[in-house]
């Protein structure tokens, strides 16, 4: 007699993972695109690139060789120390 209670109990257990994955499989059905911008997208196309003025690319290319000086001063420092 036990044995057809613990097979009652695992037909049971099966019927309950079957409904459970009917659920879950219908979820899985419609999220199956994956992540990201659908593929046709306006948005996509009509992003436009941004430009930096004369003015703009002149500042930064100030900016950067102050920090290379900066730099290349630090540097020479440090190995004037060190020996």
């Amino acid at each position: 007699m036990e044995v057809k209670k613990i097979i009652a109990e695992i037909d049971a257990q099966i019927e309950k993972l079957q409904q459970a994955r009917e659920l879950l499989s219908g979820f899985a059905v419609a999220d199956s695109k994956g992540p990201g911008r659908p593929k046709g997208t306006k948005n996509a196309s009509t992003t436009k690139k941004r430009k930096l003025s004369p003015e703009g690319r002149r500042r930064i290319q100030e900016a950067m060789k102050r920090r290379w000086a900066e730099r290349r001063k630090t540097a020479t420092k440090g190995t004037a120390t060190a020996k």
